[in-house]
């Protein structure tokens, strides 16, 4: 196999406590971590914070150092039957390490197959989370576990790791690397190693094999206007992307939604996010138009915190596909916003007196409800009343008028996607 198959972050990831860059609070002389390896008394541990920021190293040189098969899952595309797995594995062989990476992914009911094998020192468990363990991690695992806080890589950090990898990278040792400027290099960078390490193979990738690689505030800045994002949880891209989803749901494509889903699910969006934005949209465009759309988005929602991924995508799938090709109507959502705009705009108008409470015979002697009809007692359960205050009398927020009826949309429909797919 060439080296250059595998990532620079992969080729330069420090293999030895002491080659560690950054969490020296865990890991330097005398450092809580540092004293357990060497006393190779490694409880099951949490690991939490940022992306990049060596996670994963640590755990893999804590596997080294106390000699243990090291195991590693990722909770998004891992379930329970892949854990089961590892344990039935560690009752042959002896005690394992297993890394769990994104383990808040997993429900709190797939955490809890790992109780009995982390309790009774089965397996050395690690896992990764870059969401507070407090909220994600069940309890019971928690109190099992250490938890140690990593921290974003430093500027000086990330210099030592630059350099670092230009010297001991058998494939960037045989570049001519001339570092100028580095600030738009870490800008980019958000204090996470891997990501440092892989705009450094991308914009050495960018200059000819003889030529001298420059990196300077604006070759790079430059270079990496090129690149194109695929999804950032927390910048423009995520809420690019769930517009598309969105969107499409809005505008009955499911094909549409379950693309733009994809692209969520492999960016790594928290699934609870998709779910909650579909069960807004059930009521929002779907409304009473097809009332068991905010049903099936409830169910889903309900549904995703028990399962939890991988599984979960196929939940989510079938509630975005429903409600793309449900029958629409915005009618409650328009009429609620109408409605609190006109308060806004009154301020609290008088209850009409047939409308009011009357339980004390002053409020009777002052008509309180006196003129009330009550509706049952008519026929079809109907009664020409009054329900607004006497100045927005036959005020109308809800209307209908926009939707056809159930049939006559769905056939619409049909023939659309008909048109468009050929079914």
């Amino acid at each position: 196999m060439s080296i250059l198959q595998k990532p620079l972050a992969e080729r330069v990831r420090p293999q030895k406590l002491t080659d560690m860059i950054g969490q020296q609070h865990l890991v330097g002389p005398n450092a809580p971590l540092t004293k357990a390896i060497l006393n190779k008394n490694i409880p099951s541990i949490i690991f939490w914070g940022p992306p990049g920021v060596g996670k994963t190293t640590l755990a893999k040189i804590i596997g080294n150092e106390l000699g243990l098969h090291f195991y590693y899952l990722s909770a998004i595309n891992a379930g329970v039957a892949e854990v089961r797995k590892v344990i039935e594995e560690a009752k042959k062989i002896g005690k394992v390490l297993l890394f769990l990476d994104e383990i808040h992914r997993f429900s709190k009911s797939q955490q809890d197959a790992l109780l009995g094998a982390v309790e009774n020192g089965t397996i050395v468990l690690i896992g990764a989370t870059t969401e507070n363990p407090g909220f994600e991690v069940n309890n019971a695992l928690l109190s099992r576990s250490q938890v140690y806080i990593l921290n974003e890589l430093s500027k000086d950090e990330l210099q030592l790791l630059l350099d670092k990898a230009i010297e001991k990278d058998e494939w960037l040792n045989k570049k001519n690397i001339i570092l100028e400027q580095t600030e738009v290099l870490f800008l980019h960078s958000d204090g996470d190693g891997r990501k440092l390490l892989n705009l450094l193979e991308l914009i050495v990738n960018q200059f000819d094999e003889n030529e001298p690689v420059v990196i300077n505030n604006k070759n790079v800045g430059e270079i990496l206007q090129k690149k194109t994002a695929l999804y950032d949880k927390g910048g423009e891209e995520h809420y690019n992307v769930i517009s598309a989803f969105i969107k499409s749901i809005r505008g009955s494509d499911p094909n549409g939604a379950v693309y733009w889903l994809a692209r969520m699910l492999a960016g790594g969006e928290q699934i609870e996010f998709i779910a909650r934005r579909m069960l807004i949209l059930a009521s929002e465009d779907i409304g009473n138009a097809n009332p068991n759309a905010l049903l099936m988005a409830t169910n889903c929602f309900e549904a995703i915190r028990m399962i939890g991924m991988p599984e979960s995508r196929i939940i989510l799938s079938q509630c975005a596909i429903y409600l793309a090709t449900s029958v629409k109507s915005n009618a409650s959502y328009m009429a609620i916003n109408e409605a609190i705009a006109l308060v806004q705009k009154t301020g609290n108008l008088p209850i009409p007196l047939h409308l009011r409470n009357a339980p004390t015979k002053l409020m009777k002697e002052l008509n309180y409800g006196k003129e009330y009809a009550y509706a049952h007692s008519y026929e079809n359960n109907f009664v020409e009343l009054e329900f607004l205050p006497e100045n927005i009398k036959g005020k109308k927020f809800f209307d209908p008028g926009n939707n056809p009826r159930e049939n006559e949309q769905r056939q619409f429909l049909k023939q659309r996607w008909k048109e468009k797919y050929g079914y």
